[in-house]
């Protein structure tokens, strides 16, 4: 497991609300080389609880004749801000106070995120990008970038839509209530020895059964009874991920990107979405999975009418919205078609 590297920008960073970060850090990885112009890269955002081992979580996709190909790419992962995997976010030192921001950590927006990341772009001298590719939050990083950066080339967008929802924002809020509701968040200012394990774990709890389908949970799990403990399989399993990501996340970093997943509108203060999105004059791939019940196929192929220049794959799958980190050999062909179709239509 590579360790990535971090690179400390020289200027400071204002958020879109105001809020100063003086030296702000961020953590990459990549893979294969730039070319002479700088422009061979593959640009992948990661989603929610995400990090920048994209060969690990996307690995499906890396390799020789598949999307990701270090031989012909420069594949690029960073660490969003607010994340806490290397760049700056709420476990970061204030240095203010010598302390970690915590719960002073500012909200932040999916354009904040942009405008982070193409500081590391422009930082390592980059001047194109073959690909934007993300699915969940990392398709709304995707798309917005695609609205801000005109290095793009191509873009796909995975299992998410022109803005969050009520429906999202009302699994999102229900996710970090369980979190505040812990005894040791204390407003989001809380002892690192004991943070809150429990509200966290719960939180996951909830996120893991929106990623899924009931039907896949019924035939995963039924009502088989766990042959060492008096619960049932599902409860078991829930509680296992819950601790998981307990041993490798933090709380005020959920609430803070979730709540950046709820601020997600890409017209927001531009028009309508009409107006932006036919302006997007790039190639755009838009995957939805039909069993997606947290980010429905309906706002996927919404999406796609709304941008002129798109492509929707409509893919089957049990999975639900986890399908993208899953349907490898569906992703690989859709993604090698789109580049195709291009390459046949510049030729």
């Amino acid at each position: 497991m590579a360790k990535p590297e971090v690179l400390t920008f020289d200027t400071p960073f204002t958020t879109e609300s105001g809020f100063v970060l003086e030296k702000p850090q961020i953590a990459y990885q990549s893979w294969g080389s730039l070319n002479e112009n700088r422009d061979n890269v593959v640009f992948i955002c990661h989603a929610l609880t995400g990090n920048t081992e994209a060969d690990e979580w996307f690995g499906g996709l890396f390799g020789k004749d598949k999307p990701f190909d270090p031989d012909r790419h420069f594949i690029l992962c960073p660490n969003i801000l607010g994340s806490c995997y290397g760049s700056t976010g709420p476990t970061s030192i204030n240095p203010e106070t010598g302390k970690p921001y915590q719960a002073d950590f500012p909200n932040i927006t999916i354009r904040d995120i942009v405008r982070f990341n193409q500081q590391l772009l422009d930082d390592l001298e980059i001047n194109g990008i073959e690909l934007m590719v993300g699915g969940s939050l990392g398709g709304m990083t995707a798309l917005e970038f695609a609205v801000m950066d005109d290095r793009i080339e191509r873009a796909c967008v995975m299992g998410m839509g022109k803005a969050h929802t009520a429906w999202a924002i009302g699994i999102s809020e229900a996710q970090r209530m369980a979190i505040y509701a812990d005894a040791h968040w204390n407003d989001g200012f809380y002892d690192e020895k004991n943070p809150p394990k429990k509200g966290l774990a719960a939180a996951r709890a909830m996120a893991m059964i929106t990623y899924r389908t009931p039907e896949n949970y019924e035939q995963k799990f039924g009502r088989d009874v766990h042959p060492q403990k008096d619960v049932y399989q599902v409860e078991s399993y829930l509680n296992y991920q819950g601790q998981k990501l307990v041993e490798r996340f933090d709380a005020n970093t959920y609430v803070t990107l979730s709540k950046a997943m709820d601020f997600h509108d890409v017209a927001r203060g531009r028009g309508t979405f009409k107006e932006i999105l036919r302006k997007l004059d790039i190639p755009v791939l838009v995957i939805g999975f039909t069993s997606d019940k947290l980010y429905p196929i309906e706002e996927q192929q919404e999406l796609a009418q709304l941008i002129p220049n798109s492509r929707l794959a409509e893919l089957e799958s049990p999975y639900g919205h986890d399908a993208f980190l899953i349907e490898f050999d569906q992703l690989n062909v859709e993604l090698n078609n789109f580049y195709h179709s291009l390459t046949k239509i510049k030729s």
